[in-house]
């Protein structure tokens, strides 16, 4: 059994605001902590990827803020409480300011990561 903190977790992306936290957890997945700015639209930094988009599948909950979810099939927005899926194929924009947990395959998840990096400078 494993268990981790958001403290105890090394900052894999950071930026104008934007705090990504992720480690490896039970093998397979990683669990990430994140802390978007009000403002934050991802999309610029998922170009390039297939349609443009993060396609990796994402497990979590939202502590606070609310997100927008653009999706091939329209737009969703999540609020404080829920625990989401996301499939791949989305585009997050934070429509206030957003703190969340996720759980993700970790293969994929650092390809789009080592992507965002990429396009961060």
């Amino acid at each position: 059994m494993t268990a981790v903190t958001k403290e105890g977790t090394a900052v894999a992306l950071e930026g104008e605001g934007v705090e990504l936290r992720k480690t490896t957890i039970g093998g397979e997945m990683s669990v990430a902590f994140v802390r978007l700015p009000k403002g934050t639209d991802m999309g610029p930094a998922l170009k390039g990827l297939p349609d443009d988009m993060c396609q990796c599948p994402h497990w979590g909950y939202l502590f606070s803020g609310r997100l927008q979810m653009r999706t091939p099939e329209g737009e969703e927005t999540y609020e404080p409480g829920q625990a989401f899926y996301w499939s791949p194929g989305h585009v997050p924009l934070a429509l206030e300011d957003c703190e969340y947990i996720d759980f993700s395959p970790t293969a994929e998840f650092d390809q789009v990561i080592d992507h965002v990096r990429s396009q961060m400078g």
